[in-house]
């Protein structure tokens, strides 16, 4: 795992490490280990990032280095990867299973099969999950092999580059078939796990929505999320008078499906490396195609 740049003439009177920082946008704290490891170089050679950069010189970061991830323990599971590189994995998870290990979860968590491929492919990395999903939803999580592509795609969340969808049922019709939901978002008062609309405390939330079709007594629902709240669309949906179909915390529980039907079928991101933009999609659930084929 190389990132290459070459220093342009533009970028000549300025240190190494003014380039690391802000020209390839890499943190303080990554930027000390990769000195610490001297996987900075200079045309091939180990350099002093305080030196000043010269045009057409090589700047060369190696991400090779080992990373203590003994705190996951490693579990065979049947991974469904939609998309990997050397720098990153993304799977399709399925309902049912928690991405972080948690003391109900310990050896049973999308993290630690994760851990298990790792180890198989000779990849002595700390497990990084970018995006969250709850137990019960499915669909795509995207693992970085790196602290940099992390730092990276978490910095593309901010500026809204990293683009989330979702496809969910909801009970009933709305009024209004497309549009955004702006309502703040706050832990429940006595909840480590609820959430609920806070107009005074909450964080901001919004959510985009459109009906792609309406059943008997259901909506089949697209969503975009602007931001990344815990239960984002499930607290909004709820609050619009429309919980999703079989979410028992913010709804009730249903006889047609055994979890919330939501299920995270797209990302859009540009590739930190390649800088190409990438769309990559998951087919939805059978649990979900067949509550549709019910309707």
């Amino acid at each position: 795992m190389k990132l290459k740049y070459e220093i342009k003439e533009s970028d000549t009177q300025k240190s190494i490490h003014t380039i690391l920082k802000n020209e390839l946008q890499i943190s303080s704290r990554l930027l000390t280990k990769l000195i610490k490891h001297q996987k900075i170089t200079i045309n091939q050679t180990i350099c002093n990032t305080k030196n000043i950069a010269k045009t057409n010189d090589l700047l060369e970061i190696n991400f090779d280095f080992l990373e203590d991830n003994s705190n996951i323990t490693p579990t065979q599971m049947n991974l469904d990867i939609i998309y990997e590189d050397e720098w990153m994995l993304i799977v399709n998870k399925p309902a049912g299973i928690s991405i972080h290990p948690s003391c109900l979860h310990y050896t049973n968590s999308l993290s630690n099969g994760i851990k298990f491929y790792f180890d198989s492919i000779g990849l002595c990395k700390k497990i990084r999950p970018v995006n969250r999903l709850d137990l019960d939803t499915s669909g795509l999580v995207l693992f970085a092999k790196c602290a940099y592509i992390q730092e990276s795609l978490i910095r593309q969340m901010h500026y809204q580059i990293f683009q989330k969808e979702y496809l969910g049922i909801t009970q009933g019709f709305l009024e209004q078939k497309s549009g955004s939901i702006h309502l703040p978002i706050a832990r429940k008062s006595g909840s480590i796990i609820e959430r609920c609309i806070d107009k005074k405390h909450g964080q901001l939330a919004i959510t985009h929505y459109k009906v792609i079709k309406e059943f008997h007594h259901s909506s089949f629902m697209q969503y975009r999320l602007e931001t990344g709240r815990t239960h984002q669309i499930r607290v909004h949906m709820a609050a619009m008078g429309h919980p999703l179909l079989g979410d028992s915390l913010y709804g009730k529980k249903s006889d047609l499906i055994a979890r919330q039907a939501l299920h995270s079928y797209k990302l859009t991101f540009v590739h930190p490396i390649s800088k190409n933009l990438l769309t990559l999609k998951s087919p939805l659930p059978k649990d979900m195609e067949l509550l549709l084929l019910s309707h």
